[in-house]
């Protein structure tokens, strides 16, 4: 053994010890970082083969460790796109150049170009969905885009379907042929009357007459009309609409037996909305019974509407919620893991890249293949505990004492070596 490895171990104790501290460093720094794992480091001794009379003094050396598979306190905030995961997974977000990363810092907030950017500046990525549909890679981050509100600033869906359910009054008089509403002449009669509002493909309102007329007995028969309220006489507001005799935009007939229910089957009818699409309008929940008429009819469609808030599910899926309360489902959120978790690459801003030795990434979406679920308006906090670095801190600053001791008693034995000369 010599003097100079009592003065190397010394040193390397030392750089051992000041490699806790900056660990120690890093976690009381970030003690208030969302999403961040608390690192650590580890100590392996290094020994110096020698003779069989003597010791010779190695070392130790150091490994950096990081708890990413430790939950970190969930703690409510106010903002929708404030995300936390509540058990296995992370967010997959992008850097300004496409490269995609995991994280678990989830307070998006939405910038200049509506997309969703954590506060370190990476984006949010996710599926979009097409006609309800999502196409997904289960071992790549392949077909991954950035969660943007843009494409649906204001939307407008035309009328496609409705409904006309209530109850048809039995004792109503029966209209003879010529003088229906299907006939479309100035002394047409019905049974009752009712307007809804349907959507053109640009969203405008377009208004619709329906007349429920009685037409026959034994079985009970009633004709269902439909016109363009824009067509309607103007010194009427009714009969004739348009020409006198022209055809209503659509008619149908219904039957009720004995009981007052429904017969006819299929009960629906297209209408062509002027400008929009057809509207398939369905009279399945209508019966008749000896009472006043009283129909309900609802139809889907919307005119144009600002987005006013978003919603994100807990399986991931990205509402836009429209300032007349419709909802769409525009982007589904994936939740990506690898097999070793803690042997990810930790790089700065708080995101971590695949490595050899975790594996290659899983793709799944929150509450599915033992991924946990996604909690909005809620934040993730750091898992450093304070009172654990402050004391790790004073342990460290110890064991570096001791170390520099060992140094320093190396360099006085050495100095006695040297005088030995004199």
């Amino acid at each position: 053994m010599s003097i100079f490895d009592i003065m190397r171990t010394g040193v390397s104790g030392m750089a051992a010890q000041a490699s806790k501290m900056s660990a120690v460093g890093d976690n009381i720094a970030n003690v208030n970082t969302t999403g961040y794992k608390r690192a650590s480091t580890e100590f392996s001794s290094f020994i110096s083969q020698g003779g069989a009379g003597e010791y010779n003094s190695g070392g130790v050396s150091t490994t950096s460790r990081y708890a990413i598979s430790n939950q970190g306190v969930i703690m409510g905030t106010t903002s929708t796109t404030d995300l936390a995961i509540n058990g296995e997974g992370f967010f997959v977000v992008s850097d300004a150049g496409g490269t995609p990363y995991l994280t678990r810092a989830g307070a998006f907030v939405e910038n200049g170009d509506h997309d969703l950017v954590n506060s370190a500046g990476f984006y949010l990525m996710g599926y979009p969905i097409t006609n309800g549909d999502v196409s997904v890679v289960a071992n790549s981050l392949d077909g991954l885009q950035r969660v943007n509100l843009a494409n649906v600033a204001y939307e407008a869906n035309a009328t496609t379907s409705g409904t006309l359910k209530g109850v048809l009054n039995s004792n109503a008089t029966i209209v003879a042929a010529g003088s229906l509403p299907s006939d479309n002449v100035a002394g047409s009669t019905y049974s009752s009357k009712a307007s809804i509002v349907t959507y053109d493909t640009l969203g405008n309102k377009v208004y619709l007459d329906v007349y429920m007329t009685k037409t026959g007995t034994g079985p009970d028969t009633w004709q269902a009309a439909i016109f363009a309220k824009a067509n309607a006489n103007p010194a009427t507001g009714g009969f004739p609409y348009g020409a006198a005799g022209s055809a209503p935009l659509a008619t149908a007939t219904l039957a009720f037996d004995g009981a007052g229910q429904l017969t006819t089957a299929p009960a629906t009818v297209g209408v062509a909305i002027p400008g929009g699409s057809t509207m398939t309008l369905d009279f399945g929940a209508t019966s008749q019974v000896a009472m006043d008429t009283n129909m309900e009819l609802a139809v889907n469609g919307n005119a144009p509407s600002a987005v006013d808030s978003v919603d994100i599910a807990a399986d991931g899926t990205v509402y836009a919620v429209f300032e007349n309360g419709n909802r769409i489902a525009t982007y589904k959120i994936p939740l990506a893991t690898v097999p070793s978790v803690d042997q990810l690459t930790p790089l700065s801003g708080n995101v971590y890249a695949v490595s050899q030795l975790s594996g290659d990434v899983i793709v799944g979406f929150p509450g599915s293949g033992g991924l946990g679920s996604i909690n909005s308006k809620a934040l993730e906090q750091s898992n450093v505990d304070l009172a654990t670095e402050l004391t790790a801190m004073i342990e460290s600053q110890r064991s570096y004492t001791a170390n520099s001791k060992v140094f320093q008693t190396g360099s006085e034995l050495l100095d006695v070596l040297v005088n030995l000369k004199r």
